[in-house]
């Protein structure tokens, strides 16, 4: 607890490298609420494409992300939650590359952060919150007392989106994806507004060759509760 403000735990980390899945578990174990912030960078880049809004108009974007009609609903274990947006069910859209993508190129724009990261810290609820993100630790929840760096090689990140998608009988190329995923590094690690590393307290986990239940009991060691 910090100020007695319900405690949080902060996982951050590249694409792929497990924490959506983790989050989840760890949220589930704890009892804790789940913020999926990445969901949000990928609501307003979809929300903007639907109305017909360039991802280079920065001033219209704020827009978007600040009128966001958005809800998140549970679903049975190791599924991702339901998102829904404007009434409708978008869980699987948001989830394409082309929408990750999308949201990689709003999210290095400093007004579209802000006009989210209210949004993200109302999560802040008892008995505590699970944050899954590029830059919970560093930014939204800096006084967070858990924080954990998720991270994995952008191959074997290439590899689980690859066996993903085919298993969803997505026709994909692994070359790509990988090229798709160090383009996307690259951007989020260089840009100006909240660059995706770790905070500087941060619990480095590497979960390349890992199994996620190696992962989560990582996890649950760094949030002391092995």
């Amino acid at each position: 607890m910090t100020d007695n403000l319900p405690t949080v735990i902060t996982v951050d980390g590249p694409g792929g490298s497990g924490k959506g899945t983790v989050t989840q578990m760890l949220a589930k174990k704890l009892g804790f609420h789940l913020l999926d912030s990445g969901a949000l960078y990928r609501l307003t880049a979809l929300a903007a494409v639907r109305q017909g809004v360039s991802l280079e108009d920065e001033a219209t974007l704020v827009g978007v992300a600040a009128s966001l009609d958005v809800a998140f609903e549970p679903t049975p274990p190791g599924e991702p939650a339901k998102v829904i947006l404007a009434g409708e069910d978008v869980t699987s859209e948001i989830r394409t590359e082309t929408c990750g993508d999308n949201a990689s190129r709003v999210a290095v724009m400093q007004p579209v952060r802000d006009a989210l990261l209210q949004r993200q810290r109302d999560f802040r609820k008892a008995p505590g919150l699970v944050a899954d993100g590029r830059d919970m630790g560093t930014v939204v929840f800096p006084d967070a007392p858990v924080k954990i760096f998720l991270t994995a090689s952008a191959e074997e990140r290439a590899r689980r989106r690859f066996s993903q998608l085919k298993d969803a009988g997505v026709d994909v190329n692994i070359d790509a994806l990988l090229e798709e995923i160090r383009v996307r590094d690259e951007r989020d690690m260089n840009r100006s507004a909240a660059p995706l590393k770790p905070a500087d307290d941060a619990q480095v986990i590497d979960s390349t060759g890992l199994s996620i239940e190696e992962v989560l009991g990582r996890c649950m060691a760094a949030a002391g509760q092995a």
